[in-house]
């Protein structure tokens, strides 16, 4: 897990606190026909800058204020001090910027965007530009999705993989106790349920982790159901970033639109899995006789609802609190120095989820008569 962690993570160095007394926010002024900037810069400012490099992207006290400005649909951070904090972080983003020879315009489409109007403080675009440092980061940040998701966690990666490993050995566990003495006969509907929980592992990290949200706005003619959960959180309980805040509301709407999500894919890779499972078993029925009717097939449309549930309410709550509250409340501040025991605790704790959840699912499925209890 080391070794999995080390080379997904782009190392981060210390972090140290800022305090607002300290610093002094320069005049610069940006020329769109050369595409460089000027700008003064005092003693201060350079001083800030050095502190600036080494913060953190998400800071600890993040703004759960409600956006009355906008309806409740905001979470634009326009409360009081939002234009100060979207003027700070605009002149901390250009000066970044500045110092590491980047052009604006070099940059993807909605990062740029977000930098002029002030929505990302310049600890992102510092993480951004330690992450272009390697290949494999280049290539992925090309996606807006792992964009976003890499620029909030530079672990990102490091879980997916700890929680897709974790997947294939359980499931491939669960199906060796399911099967026994059958399970080499049975290989392909072992694979088959194999990739199927992949993709749900997949999907269960990727859907509720904590995003830096490049999203642009949407157009003033779109509905406001639309507007409300455009602008909610990826996580329910991420923290906001600076000049960003994020109503209870708009918290309550993230969970319902991630569990509307993940009841999708459950639905669908159950549907997917179970309907491949069926047809190997009817397959091999017909070939081979004396296998018939030692297998019972599995009810396709209820089994695949049942799961598509159980991933809208139980899987979606508990990664929720296990990305929002267990790693970047609790775990990350404790060891953000630290990346390999932050890895560590990481695996841990996924693995226990993991665990937990494959019980939970057994007395869910059991309990509405899917599943017979033995």
């Amino acid at each position: 897990m080391a070794i999995t962690s080390s080379f997904f993570c782009v190392p981060t160095p210390n972090t140290s606190s800022i305090s607002e007394s300290n610093l002094s926010r320069p005049h610069l002024s940006f020329s769109s026909s050369s595409s460089s900037f000027t700008g003064a810069i005092s003693a201060k400012s350079i001083s800030f800058h050095r502190r600036l490099t080494i913060s953190p992207v998400f800071s600890a006290g993040g703004s759960d204020n409600n956006n009355n400005n906008n309806g409740g649909s905001g979470g634009d951070g326009d409360g009081d001090g939002g234009d100060e904090d979207r003027d700070r972080n605009r002149s901390e983003a250009m000066m970044l910027l500045a110092e590491s020879g980047t052009e604006l315009e070099s940059l993807p489409k909605d990062l740029a965007a977000a930098i002029e109007s002030g929505r990302i403080p310049g600890s992102v675009i510092n993480r951004f530009l330690e992450l272009q440092r390697s290949a494999v980061m280049r290539w992925l940040m090309q996606f807006a999705g792992f964009r976003e998701r890499l620029l909030a966690d530079d672990l990102f990666l490091a879980k997916l993989a700890m929680e897709c490993g974790v997947g294939v050995f359980t499931k491939t566990a669960a199906e060796y106790e399911r099967r026994r003495e059958n399970f080499f006969n049975e290989l392909e509907v072992v694979f088959a349920d194999v990739v199927m929980a992949i993709i749900a592992d997949f999907m269960l990290v990727y859907l509720p982790a904590p995003t830096v949200s490049l999203r642009p706005p949407l157009a003033l003619s779109a509905g406001g159901l639309s507007k409300f959960f455009h602008n909610c959180p990826d996580n329910a309980f991420q923290i906001a970033l600076s000049g960003t805040s994020y109503s209870l509301l708009q918290r309550f709407g993230a969970i319902a639109r991630n569990g509307a999500k993940l009841f999708a894919v459950g639905t669908t890779s159950s549907l997917v899995g179970t309907a491949v499972t069926n047809a190997f078993i009817k397959a091999k029925g017909a070939v081979d006789k004396t296998s018939e009717g030692e297998v019972e097939t599995v009810p396709i449309v209820s089994t695949s609802v049942a799961y598509g549930v159980y991933m809208a309410v139980s899987s979606n709550l508990r990664y929720q609190v296990l990305a929002g509250v267990v790693e970047q409340r609790l775990l990350e501040p404790l060891l953000h120095q630290h990346k390999l025991a932050l890895s560590a605790m990481c695996f841990a704790v996924r693995t226990g989820n993991t665990f937990l959840g494959s019980l939970l699912w057994v007395d869910y499925a059991r309990l509405i008569g899917i599943q017979k209890s033995h």
